[in-house]
């Protein structure tokens, strides 16, 4: 999948053919519709939570063979006959998603409707193999929590032969109602969304065993104990194996399936004082080896039957692929560089990239993709490596106005990576630029990597002229398990004295080129929640906030990720205390811009807004930029640009002016 050029959102389908490197154009999806793409209420939903803003293909499914593909387009399932070139609209009854065509290439598989449907390639029998009873229901889908914290966007997998399938069933009964009105459009009413606060009841997760004529049979395994699906994978090395997870995400279980009997079988148990962090889903490779990333001390390692693999040297993050003869992972020596590393069953260790980069890869038989960022430029490469050498892919990027001039430092005791970038043409030791923060600052979310991309943002505040910082502190991933868990019962002291830290080391690095008496911050989400906190805890530090789409009080927050950290709010009152930025509302004296969306569905507005009530009870001028119809993304291009060009016009007025606002004084 790619666009067509720079600027266009909407995906394309291609074949290269890896004997010649000669690329053809499968599928323009601007062909096939008469209309504009329209998209259900649940698509938007599953995008939402997968952080999804493109548009046409996003998505497709092959076959084993490489006969068949599947792909959703404006809530139609479409298939292509590779063979002859051509390109079908299936009939559905309803919107379509996520449609997957099975391996041996004869029947799709979608979810329609809360109900999973088969139909075959040519595109007849379509029927339904399992239906929902009740409006709260759902087949076929992952849940909220699973796509939204657990990384699992899935909710049904073909079995290798493609004469059953395993589908998740979900039923969200127990999960309060919560209501999202649109107040720039008051006749229309508001939407419910059945949201699994911390503290709260969680949505029911089931799997079950589904032949092609709708028999079916539940899995079991102990559903009051280990309440989350993470994982399930079903490949030819074996029974399918799953992970589940304990509400408190201190134990998981590794499980085989017994797919006609629905028993299961303990494969691993993993417990942790902290948390089991969710990674790669754990398989069975050739031979029946089981394959599992787990932290260890010091280290996240390759498992496989239960043993680490190789030396320690490498922090494994991502399984690529199980080959023959060996596992195929992305990993880091250098948390700023992403290597891949093949470890072999006999013990060997292969480095198939090199150099200071971000590589990531998937493979397949001989064939395998890599990508690769550079912090010298910001766009990537990509090219296919096969039994018939190497080709590139075309790269139709539009060329960026600038390239990112980026510094990394180890900055500190801790050696926080942190990035550093000033504005185009500023010599070293020239003039003093006031200071602009930019983290993420939170977990599952590293924004300090050896990638140009990630910086053009960046750059671009920077030569607004300013010093931008950015700095993965702990908490963040990339380094060791001690580092992420560093954040246990209290998401807000060790991430702020970090950005507090590395702040102080660029200080010390370029004494002639930062001005400590003008500093900002901004963020989204997390990044929101750490600007917030920043002036309301440091004032001392920080002289302007924008924080955008903020977390205020982690109470309000859903249970997988608050609970993961901060532990059940009725037994752990006190973190949750403690990381509210509510109570500190009385003591702003710094210049702060709240931003959120009023459609975000994963966190609410109400965040922002119970923030903005306890600053105006408190007599704390703020402002506050509500986007009205706008949802956690904030993807849309023109609220995208509107929205930087807002924010950096408000830290120019408060840092840029000369006038910065001292403790006491307030933005007009």
């Amino acid at each position: 999948m790619r666009t067509p050029d720079g600027v266009t959102r909407t995906g394309l389908l291609y074949e290269l053919d890896v004997r010649t490197g000669a690329e053809t154009l499968l599928v323009d999806p601007r062909s096939l519709l008469d209309e504009d793409e329209t998209l259900s209420p649940e698509e938007r939903a599953r995008r939402e939570r997968s952080r999804e803003s493109g548009a046409g293909i996003i998505d497709f499914s092959v076959d084993d063979s490489g006969r068949w593909v599947t792909f959703a387009l404006s809530g139609q399932v479409w298939a292509i006959h590779l063979g002859a070139r051509a390109t079908t609209a299936l009939p559905t009854p309803g919107a379509a998603i996520d449609p997957r065509v099975d391996p041996t290439g004869r029947h799709i598989a979608y979810v329609s409707e809360r109900a999973l449907r088969v139909i075959s390639v040519s595109g007849r029998d379509d029927r339904a193999l399992v239906t929902p009873e009740t409006d709260t229901e759902t087949w076929g889908l992952a849940e909220f929590i699973a796509a939204e914290e657990l990384s699992r966007y899935r909710g049904f997998w073909w079995a290798p032969d493609g004469r059953s399938l395993l589908v998740e069933h979900h039923d969200q009964a127990p999960v309060q109602v919560w209501h999202v009105a649109d107040p720039a459009n008051p006749a229309a009413p508001a939407v419910e969304h059945r949201y699994p606060v911390a503290g709260s009841p969680n949505t029911t997760v089931g799997l079950w065993h589904v032949d092609l004529d709708g028999n079916r049979t539940e899995i079991q395994w102990d559903r009051t104990a280990f309440e989350y699906l993470t994982s399930v994978v079903w490949n030819g090395n074996g029974a399918p194996v799953i992970q589940v997870l304990s509400r408190d995400q201190k134990s998981a279980r590794i499980l085989s399936v017994d797919v006609e009997t629905g028993t299961t079988t303990v494969l691993r148990e993993l417990i942790d004082d902290a948390w089991i962090d969710v990674t790669s889903a754990p398989r069975f490779a050739d031979g029946g080896r089981l394959i599992s990333i787990e932290d260890q001390p010091g280290r996240r390692r390759l498992m496989i039957d239960g043993s680490p693999v190789g030396d320690d040297a490498w922090q494994v993050r991502q399984l690529v692929a199980t080959q023959p003869d060996g596992v195929l992972v992305t990993a880091s020596q250098e948390p700023t560089d992403v290597q891949l590393v093949r470890f072999a069953f006999d013990g060997t260790t292969k480095t198939l990239t090199a150099g200071s980069a971000v590589h990531a890869a998937v493979a397949g038989g001989s064939t395998l993709v890599v990508v690769r960022a550079e912090l010298a430029q910001p766009s990537t490469s990509v090219e296919v490596r096969s039994d018939h050498g190497t080709h590139p892919i075309a790269n139709v990027s539009a060329p960026a106005p600038f390239v990112p001039s980026v510094r990394i430092l180890s900055a500190g005791p801790e050696r926080i990576r942190t990035a550093v970038l000033f504005p185009e043409g500023h010599r070293v030791g020239s003039r003093r630029l006031p200071v602009l923060m930019n983290p993420y600052g939170g977990p599952h979310a590293q924004r300090v990597l050896s990638s140009g991309r990630m910086f053009l943002e960046p750059q671009w505040l920077a030569n607004g002229g300013y010093c931008v910082i950015v700095a993965d502190g702990r908490g963040t991933p990339g380094r060791d398990p001690e580092w992420e868990r560093a954040v246990l019962d209290d998401l807000a002291t060790p991430v702020l004295d970090d950005q507090v830290a590395a702040l102080h080391a660029v200080a010390e690095e370029f004494p002639d080129d930062v001005d400590l008496n003008r500093v900002g911050i901004m963020g989204w989400s997390f990044g929101g929640y750490l600007a917030a906190l920043a002036v309301l805890r440091r004032p001392d530090v920080f002289h302007a906030a924008v924080a955008g789409a903020p977390v205020t009080d982690w109470r309000l927050y859903d249970t997988a990720y608050s609970e993961r950290y901060l532990g059940d709010p009725t037994a752990n009152a006190a973190a949750y205390d403690a990381t509210s930025l509510l109570p500190l509302a009385s003591g702003l004296s710094r210049p702060l811009l709240l931003i959120h969306g009023l459609a975000d569905d994963n966190v609410f507005a109400a965040h922002t807004l119970q923030l903005s009530a306890a600053l105006t009870a408190a007599g704390r001028p703020h402002d506050v930029l509500p986007l009205s119809g706008i949802t956690h993304m904030a993807s849309q291009e023109t609220v995208a640009e509107g929205l930087a060009t807002l924010q950096a016009a408000y830290l120019a007025e408060h840092l840029q002016s000369g006038r910065c606002a001292s403790p006491g004084s307030q933005p007009p």
